[in-house]
């Protein structure tokens, strides 16, 4: 390292900032977030830095610029916007000895501004010594989605009250009792913006001078993977696979998906196909409630969202009957992610302003779908696993009525990188389907605007 990373206090201290314009007001935004004193010396400020002063957040020093200026500042930036400036004034303030940070001039910095990730007062600072900023704010991305947004909130109450907890916990029970404000219900509680449900908790610990009951007690996540890309997933999901101790995945999930969880997470891969189910229902309930038991942090990672054909109902009710906290933490839908491959929307005004998701797949021995049953006009009918029942599906559509030119899109594998699409008519899905050799990993969007001109007829039979 050429650059030794510290934090430095800014309580009762001074930070002086050279400049009254953007370059200025940049470096104002950045220390407004801090306690410190801000003295901005220029003789003019942008109306952004003049209302910073008119609200008594820092003081306007239009005096001639001299080594008095910059004397005693934890820190200093020159950011006058003008090269010869700039260097004029480092001079001055290196004389009275300050560490300064010369806006866009790395070789004229004592220290340089990190990307800072924010959970005050937990902050996360990353540099590359200016050699590449842009790369630092991509990694601050990244680690922006790794950090529950209350974070700061619950270190801060952990804060207030470790005196308490030193007072009146034995030694020997401290340690597990941060682990469980952490890691456990006061955590998940928190980021959910149950703040004082999960004050109240940890200050009745406290009081009862003993361990939670639940401290110990493991938690289920049935976490949506999303439609397959990584980036498509919620914040809250990669909080889920940052905390697991083992997860339990679908054959949908994309690889890519669970490298986001811990490294040394347990993996296990509880995939269903049709025809082919190594993996029972049941299994896997008695799977997941049986790790929760042993204290374990356990995620159920499902493609899509759990609870769209996700089978979240009957592990919601295994967990619950067993005891076990259970929390469903939503994903990016197939339907919702292929209208964003198609660009279009699922609704359009005027034409469909209904939308129905409906399977293609039921179990043995069920009866078949009713799809027409939904298909009227101004209707968009998004069908999971339809593969296979296309030909079924179109027919009991045209036998109630929907137009054979009526328009069908198809979307296989959508947000991965073999993502495809295809566009035919009800008359000949099954047959174009067929031909283009897509499996059971598509979603089949059907829809029957509220009027069809003779126009758009002509030009949905054409697609074929």
């Amino acid at each position: 390292m050429k650059s030794f990373p510290m934090f430095i206090k800014t309580t009762a201290r001074e930070v002086v900032i050279a400049g009254g314009g953007e370059q200025a007001a940049q470096k104002a935004r950045l220390i407004l977030k801090t306690d410190a004193q801000i003295r901005l010396a220029a003789p003019v400020l942008d109306d952004e830095l003049a209302g910073v002063v008119a609200e008594r957040r820092a003081v306007h020093d239009t005096a001639r610029i001299c080594p008095e200026t910059f004397r005693g500042s934890a820190l200093t930036f020159i950011a006058t916007g003008c090269a010869g400036a700039d260097m004029a004034l480092h001079a001055l303030a290196k004389e009275a000895g300050a560490v300064v940070n010369v806006v866009d001039r790395p070789d004229l910095c004592d220290a340089t501004t990190p990307s800072i990730v924010d959970r005050d007062p937990v902050v996360v600072a990353i540099g590359t010594e200016g050699t590449a900023p842009v790369l630092a704010r991509a990694i601050k991305t990244q680690v922006e989605t790794l950090l529950p947004l209350r974070l700061g909130g619950l270190a801060a109450l952990a804060g207030r009250l470790r005196g308490a907890v030193a007072m009146h916990l034995p030694q020997n029970t401290r340690r597990a009792f941060w682990a469980w404000v952490f890691n456990g219900t006061p955590a998940r509680l928190h980021s959910q913006g149950a703040e004082a449900e999960a004050a109240t908790l940890l200050k009745t610990a406290i009081a009862q001078k003993k361990l939670p009951e639940d401290a110990g007690l493991g938690h289920i996540a049935l976490v949506g993977a999303g439609p397959g890309a990584r980036d498509l997933l919620t914040l809250r999901a990669v909080e889920r696979l940052q905390e697991a101790d083992v997860i339990y995945y679908d054959r949908l999930v994309d690889t890519d998906v669970l490298e986001l969880a811990r490294r040394d997470a347990e993996r296990i891969y509880v995939g269903k196909e049709v025809g082919a189910h190594a993996w029972p229902q049941d299994r896997i309930c008695a799977l997941i409630v049986a790790e929760a038991r042993k204290g374990r942090r356990v995620v159920r990672l499902k493609s899509g969202d759990p609870s769209i054909y996700g089978r979240a109902t009957e592990e919601l009710e295994a967990a619950r009957a067993a005891g076990i906290a259970v929390e469903l933490v939503p994903g990016v839908t197939a339907a919702n992610a292929a209208a964003a491959a198609l660009g279009r929307s699922l609704t359009e005004r005027g034409e469909t302003d209904t939308v129905v998701l409906a399977t293609g797949t039921c179990r043995p021995g069920d009866p078949t779908p009713d799809w027409a049953h939904h298909m009227r006009p101004g209707t968009t009918l998004a069908i999971y696993m339809g593969v296979r029942a296309a030909d079924q599906i179109a027919t009991s559509l045209m036998a109630r009525g929907a137009p054979a030119c009526t328009e069908v899109e198809i979307v296989t594998h959508v947000s991965h990188p073999d993502q495809h699409i295809l566009r035919t008519d009800l008359a000949h899905v099954g047959r174009d389907l067929r031909n283009s050799g897509a499996d059971g990993v598509a979603l089949i969007i059907v829809r029957l605007p509220k009027f069809m001109s003779v126009e758009r007829a002509r030009t949905a039979s054409r697609v074929a």
